[in-house]
């Protein structure tokens, strides 16, 4: 139940409120999560008069503001494709409209292809107060403690890499059983990443070269067990589609 509505324009103001504890104060992005039913009362800070909605080629890197929307995300030209596939996944057209990248991020879990493919590419969260860059892998296991008070106000990915995604469902439109997210370097390093079960996408792989890749997502997968699929599923699964990520990559 939402108590208090709060509109800053100032990004201090802003985290003078979510730093409150009584009551428990959160921002709000684009409301998707939020506006679902809950009976603890909260406050709620709305970031759209923070002017950051936008986004920065800056040299061989993307700066995403936090309150971008994922629709929005669909409309930069220097978006990867595996990236816009992975984000036409996520969501449906009328929910992209409003859900946010940060929203999106912090709440997502191990289902999100937004959150496989950009665990993938590396990408770096940045935090307020005190202007850290932490990478993403780094923030999703403890999301709960690392932005307590604080604001993601912007996610950074490089464009040198490659992307390739690919993704098992019950149906094209439904979240993914299986997907995998794999980042290629010219240097030559590739991350394995995976999603579909737990609480966020789980980093298989971040070495040099593909040798080793299929194993890797097989055992990273190796307890994936819950309603929708066994383990012994998954870990099959995560090895064929780290074979088609990286074929895609190759060609």
């Amino acid at each position: 139940m939402i108590v208090e509505y709060h509109r800053p324009q100032t990004l201090d103001e802003a985290l003078a409120l979510i730093s409150r504890e009584d009551p428990v104060t959160v921002p709000l992005g684009g409301g998707t999560v939020l506006n679902q039913p809950s009976p603890d009362p909260i406050a709620v800070v709305d970031l759209q008069g923070l002017e950051l909605s936008g986004f920065e080629r800056r040299g061989k890197s993307l700066d995403f503001g936090a309150t971008i929307t994922l629709q929005s995300l669909l409309e930069i030209p220097e978006l990867p494709p595996s990236l816009d596939k992975a984000i036409r996944h996520e969501a449906t057209n009328n929910q992209r409209q409003v859900a946010t990248l940060a929203g999106t991020i912090v709440a997502c879990d191990g289902r999100s292809a937004i959150a496989t493919t950009f665990l993938a590419l590396d990408a770096q969260v940045h935090i307020e107060p005190g202007g850290v860059n932490i990478g993403l892998g780094d923030i999703l296991p403890k999301r709960t403690t690392l932005l307590k008070g604080s604001l993601i106000t912007q996610v950074t990915i490089p464009t040198s890499p490659l992307l390739a995604y690919q993704y098992v469902a019950r149906t094209p439109e439904d979240l993914p059983i299986v997907c995998v997210a794999v980042g290629k370097w010219e240097s030559g390093r590739i991350r394995v990443v995976l999603g579909g079960h737990g609480d966020a996408p789980r980093l298989a792989m971040d070495g040099t070269g593909s040798e080793g890749a299929e194993m890797a997502a097989e055992d990273a997968y190796s307890q994936a067990s819950d309603e929708w699929a066994s383990a012994e599923y998954r870990m099959y699964v995560a090895g064929v589609l780290t074979n088609r990520c990286l074929d895609d990559l190759s060609s």
